[in-house]
């Protein structure tokens, strides 16, 4: 009968298909190989259908398992979600919580909407990560981070997305430097002559996108940390590189850096990228990050 069904089955289900076998997915679950092996051999009994095909050296999804795994997930996210918010009935404002932040984003409307959050609640506490690309995704994972803002497009069913804002990206270099004459023509800007400079590049701390390259078009880069190196060796004229607007719109209104008109980034060297909130499906808010989201929509629709 489907009602002897358990919510432990479908976890070890899950866990031997992301695993790729009994043993890992034991590892994985804290667990001796025989408990796990018993408990597929009892949800295959429930279910009536054989979810791997065990004649290989390792456990392979049958097409009935593929089908059935998606709907096993579905369900487990609904019940970790019920749960969250069940723990959270009843409960007061929390002491902190955690934020990973997207380098790109504009300081200013996330000091904003903390600064709602310390007015309304002086004694919370908050963790600001610096999160690039794939790392706030991570620090989600890892329960680092409580929330994310992020412009990196990873979707994930484990992770809840609500839009933002458009953050625009602008390609520039030191008025120094070599390609400031060139961008002086106005002529679009090839990768070809690119290729003779630097191009200073933020890196990925995360595993989930480590190694891949956004937005990189000359052979030759540094490689930084953070935005505020970036634009410190942008404006020593070391190389170019492309930072949000917010960052270097005074610098370009003072002539310290231009614009390049990269071919493929438009005239204006610019790009957009949108920016997102992200939480866990699992996690449960209490009244202080409720007040942030709140407060961080409202900024950003104004």
């Amino acid at each position: 009968m489907l009602d002897a069904l358990t919510l432990d089955q479908m976890r070890v289900f899950v866990a031997v298909a992301e695993a790729g076998s009994f043993r890992a997915a034991a590892k994985r679950l804290l667990r001796v190989q025989s408990a796990v092996s018993h408990a597929m051999a009892g949800l295959e009994e429930q279910l009536g259908v054989t979810l791997f095909d065990r004649s290989g050296h390792r456990p392979v999804l049958t097409a009935q398992g593929r089908m059935l795994l998606s709907d096993v997930r579905a369900i487990l996210l609904k019940v970790d979600k019920m749960r969250a918010r069940a723990r959270g009935l009843g409960e007061g404002v929390e002491l902190g919580f955690s934020l990973a932040l997207d380098p790109q984003f504009p300081l200013e409307m996330a000091t904003l909407a903390l600064g709602t959050v310390q007015e309304r609640y002086p004694s919370i506490m908050v963790r600001i990560l610096t999160a690039s690309l794939g790392e706030a995704i991570h620090a989600l994972h890892e329960r680092r981070a409580t929330l994310a803002i992020s412009t990196i497009d990873l979707p994930d069913p484990g992770i809840e997305r609500h839009a933002l804002s458009y953050i625009k990206r602008i390609a520039v270099v030191s008025a120094n430097h070599p390609l400031a004459s060139r961008a002086a023509s106005q002529a679009p800007l090839t990768t070809e002559v690119l290729s003779d400079h630097i191009q200073i590049v933020g890196e990925d701390p995360s595993p989930l996108t480590q190694g891949r390259d956004f937005a990189v078009l000359s052979p030759g880069t540094w490689r930084v940390t953070d935005n505020t190196t970036k634009l410190a060796l942008i404006r020593a004229g070391t190389g170019w590189g492309n930072l949000p607007a917010w960052m270097v719109e005074h610098d370009i209104g003072q002539g310290t850096l231009v614009r390049l008109p990269i071919a493929e980034f438009g005239q204006q060297g610019e790009t957009q990228a949108q920016a997102y909130l992200m939480h866990r499906t699992d996690s449960h808010f209490g009244p202080a990050v409720r007040l942030f989201v709140q407060a961080l929509r409202q900024i950003t629709a104004s």
